[in-house]
């Protein structure tokens, strides 16, 4: 009986001691979707560091019906930056330290939890530290704004809906990634509607295509004209002669954007239901097939009249950048 105590208890030892050696798992991040919390001293952030931050980060988001900051920023001091805050899913830190002799900027993540972005702004003075974040304001924005998108997309690809990647595969040639919940509410010829509705929300993905006829099918003019199109026909309203289109009264945005080796026209505009008062934000990628025979459109819209819409819009949008073509 000693014997075999004996050899159970070096055999937990053993099992404890390869569970210590190896890789230990990160706790789940915590805090909301489109927070910051900036580690920063109360003087630098009422000066040129907390302002250039704001510049960036803080401003409107684009094409919202109600002014919505890009993300919201919460500063605390470094004394308060405990284990409670240590666990942020997106976290800035700013450390002024007069032995420094220049300003850098370092993008770290998973530190203290996962999936985390820890974003640490080094200098010797608020200037250089204000001047460090001016000159990567771009690098800066678009690192916690892929953050935010990386977490959707792996959320969809790890609680998959697969059955909608499948039919919308064999319907288009690719397919974005479809979390549990969405559901298909239309499928037609080249014409796929998919959603995720509650009682008072509508998260809509739309994928389409229209016919390669020349070099201007990617203008903003001829992308409005067939989205306008096809939804006439293929998105009726609530009520007899009511139908989705593109609100005019506040043009659309073009730019082009190059992710994940593929390069596609966005576009960012306001819906509406004409003939009625229904309305709201919408995003398109648009971009040709492989045989450059079709315009492929992603699109990606919100309808959620009693709520703040950014992080809805931020989330729909983020599946439709996970699309991906079949593998030949």
């Amino acid at each position: 009986m000693r014997i075999k105590t004996l050899l159970i208890g070096g055999l937990l030892a053993v099992i404890m001691q390869a569970c210590s050696d190896g890789p230990q798992l990160k706790q789940n991040v915590s805090g909301k979707a489109g927070e910051i919390i900036v580690v920063m001293n109360k003087g630098s952030w009422e000066s040129g560091p907390g302002l250039a931050l704001r510049s960036i980060l803080a401003v409107d988001f684009p094409y919202l019906p109600q002014r919505e900051p890009l993300f919201n920023l919460f500063n605390i001091t470094e004394n308060a930056f405990s284990s409670i805050f240590q666990t942020h899913r997106n976290i800035i830190i700013c450390n002024i330290n007069t032995e420094l002799t220049e300003s850098k900027m370092v993008v770290q993540k998973d530190i203290w939890a996962a999936p985390q972005i820890v974003v640490t702004l080094s200098g010797p003075d608020d200037e250089s530290v204000a001047t460090c974040i001016d000159e990567n304001s771009d690098m800066l924005k678009n690192a916690l704004e892929q953050a935010e998108r990386n977490r959707v997309i792996q959320n969809s690809k790890k609680f998959e809906e697969t059955s909608i990647r499948q039919i919308v595969t064999k319907a288009m040639g690719g397919s974005p990634y479809f979390p549990t919940g969405y559901r298909i509410k239309k499928q037609t010829n080249n014409f796929i509607w998919i959603a995720y509705e509650t009682t008072y929300t509508t998260q809509g993905i739309f994928i389409y295509t229209y016919p390669y006829r020349s070099k201007e099918d990617l203008t903003l003019s001829r992308i409005i004209a067939e989205r306008n199109l096809k939804l006439e026909k293929e998105v009726p309203g609530p009520l007899d002669n009511t139908y989705m289109t593109t609100n005019t009264l506040i043009e659309p945005s073009l730019r082009w954007v190059n992710y994940n080796n593929r390069e596609f026209v966005e576009i960012r505009g306001f819906w509406d239901v004409k003939n009625d008062f229904m309305g709201g934000p919408f995003v398109c990628h648009c971009f040709y097939d492989r045989n450059n025979r079709n315009v492929v459109v992603l699109e990606a819209f919100v309808y959620a009249p009693r709520y703040p819409k950014r992080n809805y819009l931020r989330q729909v949008e983020s599946i439709i950048y996970s699309f991906e073509w079949q593998k030949e």
